[in-house]
């Protein structure tokens, strides 16, 4: 799972493992809407000119730290750091928001020479990380000496999931990882409950196509059913007293502690969902993430239940990613064919799904800036950083960067079936290294199941907001504003 749909990198981290491959896959797929689905030309990524050898940091003027903050840092608060606040999504999709921060950043490489940059954000100075050698120290660095726990995940967090794996730093993080490794069996292709929380999605998922329209509510009631199942069991699916316990928590994390008269009345929320999640917990069956993260011993400290609440929010938030993974196919008809296709047969994994799926992520990311705090003095480029220093990478940027990613502002799921794209950190869905998610592959099972009762006897013959498979695709999309029309399909089985 890949955490919440927040502007803070609320990616959980993996265990102890550190460095990934530097993957070059160049992306195969469909370049436009018509036709069948066909490789795209091999291209490379433009080169990057190596960095002059020198101790200097480079620093972010006053200009440039104004033009930083009003562009990038500001509308990530203001859109929320942990819950969307989807008004406000809307703006900045017919603002084109997504392109004042992106030429900031554009202006902000090319004035530096894409060496690392100190700028001061809306919480303190921060090191900006442009080049890809700089992005892939930051994903090798073992976690306990760039550590997730930076300060505005905490004030954004806190009061979410304070004994989150998020939260967490050195041996209780450790710990509390190791709860989520086994309840999300991390590292396995197939999760262990896979039948049963298939069954779950067949069941959750008729209601969406029982009208001519699908709209962006009814995905969302349908992923928040299934969050419930798989996660707490049957009991939990009509909480919407839970959900409404959950939601509040969410929406003041997006205050990041700033409302302080707030921090008694929340305390006192979190302890009733707390109870709540408890109580199901108690009897929960054995396939739940509840369940399987009780079925072994834990260190003190570890707090199994207390991972349950990043589950739940984490799953909830794959609603607006099979939103959009269904808006791009009714908007590129071969690949809805391609995918259409996986549903109909079954295929093992549905890969061609899965790579839509990972393919929405990589174009409209969950965690579109990836933050880090230093536990320990870390070079970059040959200068010395001391420890506290905060390093963010705007992997939301970065991986749709047509200079960097071969055809980054189009829709190609073909790319995520080349050998090692998945391990390729100029593309990072799910993070990477000591970082990386270890719910990817549920959250890859649950988001593909659901497009695929979708679309296994549906076409979608319409999509709002529209896209335009010829044309480079918008950096944001009014995910609320979301509407498919659904036709019955005829075709033979």
């Amino acid at each position: 799972m890949t955490g919440t749909e927040s502007r803070i990198d609320t990616a959980n981290g993996s265990g102890s493992g550190s460095g990934t491959g530097t993957g070059t896959g160049t992306g195969t797929g469909t370049r436009s809407g018509t036709g069948s689905p066909t490789d795209i030309p091999t291209v490379s990524a433009a080169p990057t000119a190596p960095a002059p050898s020198t101790a200097r940091q480079a620093r972010a003027g006053l200009a440039e730290t104004a033009r930083f903050v009003a562009t990038h840092t500001l509308p990530v608060f203001v859109r929320g750091v942990v819950s969307p606040r989807f008004k406000v999504v809307s703006a900045y999709a017919a603002l084109d928001q997504y392109g004042w921060s992106a030429a900031t950043l554009r202006a902000m490489r090319k004035r530096h020479g894409g060496a690392p940059v100190t700028v001061r954000g809306l919480s303190g100075q921060m090191l900006v990380l442009f080049d890809p050698e700089d992005i892939r120290q930051f994903f090798e660095e073992p976690v306990r000496t760039l550590a997730m726990d930076a300060e505005d995940k905490l004030k954004g967090l806190g009061g979410v999931e304070p004994t989150g794996v998020i939260c967490s730093h050195g041996d209780l993080r450790e710990d509390r990882r190791k709860v989520n490794d086994e309840a999300l069996a991390w590292g396995s292709p197939v999760h262990p409950a896979c039948d049963r929380y298939q069954a779950v999605v067949e069941e959750e998922s008729r209601p969406l196509t029982g009208h001519t329209v699908l709209d962006f509510e009814g995905v969302r009631r349908c992923l928040a059913r299934i969050s419930r199942r798989v996660v707490l069991g049957d009991r939990a699916a009509d909480d919407v007293e839970l959900a409404g316990w959950l939601r509040t928590l969410r929406d003041e994390g997006n205050w990041m502690g700033l409302r302080k008269s707030r921090t008694e009345a929340n305390k006192a929320v979190y302890a009733k969902a707390s109870e709540r999640i408890a109580a199901y917990a108690a009897d929960a069956p054995a396939h739940t993430l509840a369940a399987r993260a009780l079925a072994h011993p834990a260190p003190e400290g570890a707090d199994p239940l207390g991972q349950v609440h990043h589950w739940l929010l984490a799953i909830d938030v794959a609603a607006p990613v099979v939103a959009r993974t269904l808006l791009l196919l009714a908007g590129h008809p071969a690949e809805q064919d391609a995918a259409h296709a996986d549903a109909v047969t079954g295929a093992p994994g549905l890969p061609r799904l899965r790579a839509c799926v990972q393919e929405s992520v990589r174009l409209y990311p969950i965690v579109p800036d990836l933050v880090r705090v230093t536990r320990a003095e870390t070079e970059w480029r040959g200068v010395r950083h001391p420890a506290g220093t905060s390093v963010l990478v705007p992997i939301g940027f970065h991986q749709r960067d047509p200079e960097r990613v071969p055809a980054g502002d189009l829709f190609v799921p073909g790319r995520w079936l080349e050998p090692d794209a998945d391990r390729d950190t100029r593309m990072a869905p799910f993070s990477h290294g000591g970082g990386r998610c270890p719910g990817d592959q549920l959250a890859l099972l649950l988001t593909s199941a659901v497009c695929a009762q979708v679309l296994r006897g549906h076409r979608i013959t319409g999509g709002r907001p529209a896209v335009d498979p010829h044309r480079p695709l918008p950096g944001t999309l009014d995910t609320a504003a979301t509407r498919l029309r659904l036709t019955p399909r005829r075709d033979p089985e």
